[in-house]
């Protein structure tokens, strides 16, 4: 489809003997922030390995920037950016160091300034001289995401993105996934936490039980939801409300 950067057509996986993906379709358009959500084990992250090219398919098709990620892996990697649920950041060295590094590997120009200019937006500058084995769990994970905008990639997965971050380190992050897409960056995201979705997300797509039971914007999985019950006043659904409706569970549960 016209004005896709990513497009995936039943991707099928197994671990073993087993089954992961059973048939995963859907698609982001470009500058548009979509939310992957599901239960632990649902199979986001393998998702997300499969369209970075750190996991092959056993079956289906998918592709990322319209570069196919199993013929044209090494396109893919030039176009995309990825951060992972655990940091990827060198300890032994500083702040600075590693976001110098990443700019060298992707041959962006003046890597030194656009180290400064990251470690002042992630509120980092105070520490960028100190080793990132000294950095706190929150300070390690601004950093790391930091790392994954350089160049500034068209396309971004952020699997859980602002897991131990503190309400600031949050909204920071908020602020910027926003900035990213508002100038063009496509921006695919599996969070477990259902405000962020509803914070962040154009449109949000539901996998469960290996494929996509849901997909589209907060309004339409909202028509989704059994009628407001009318108490004293409406009470509209909260994401959570609408999330484990459509996948069949009770909030107790």
């Amino acid at each position: 489809m016209t004005g896709s950067a990513i497009e995936v057509k039943g991707l099928v996986k197994s671990f073993k003997d087993t089954p992961v993906l059973k048939g995963v379709s859907f698609e982001v358009h470009r500058g548009e922030i979509v939310a992957l959500l599901g239960s632990n084990g649902a199979g986001k992250t393998t998702t997300i390995n499969i369209l970075s090219t750190l996991l092959k398919a056993d079956g289906g098709e998918a592709s990322v920037g319209g570069y196919d990620v199993v013929r044209q892996p090494d396109k893919v990697r030039e176009s995309i950016s990825l951060t992972g649920q655990f940091a990827a950041v060198d300890g032994v060295l500083t702040g600075r160091e590693n976001l110098i590094l990443i700019a060298k590997l992707r041959s962006v120009p003046r890597p030194a300034q656009v180290a400064d200019e990251l470690l002042a937006r992630f509120a980092l500058t105070d520490a960028a001289n100190k080793r990132a084995s000294v950095y706190s769990g929150g300070m390690t994970r601004r950093l790391d995401i930091a790392m994954s905008l350089v160049g500034t990639p068209p396309v971004i997965f952020l699997d859980e993105p602002t897991t131990g971050l503190d309400p600031e380190g949050r909204l920071e992050v908020w602020r910027t996934v926003k900035e990213l897409a508002g100038g063009g960056t496509t921006i695919l995201l599996t969070t477990q936490l259902l405000d962020e979705a509803e914070e962040l997300a154009d449109r949000i797509a539901i996998l469960h039980g290996g494929v996509i039971i849901a997909n589209g914007t907060l309004a339409e999985l909202t028509q989704l939801f059994p009628p407001a019950q009318v108490e004293y006043v409406e009470k509209r659904p909260s994401l959570e409300d609408i999330f484990l409706a459509i996948i069949g569970q009770k909030k107790d549960d």
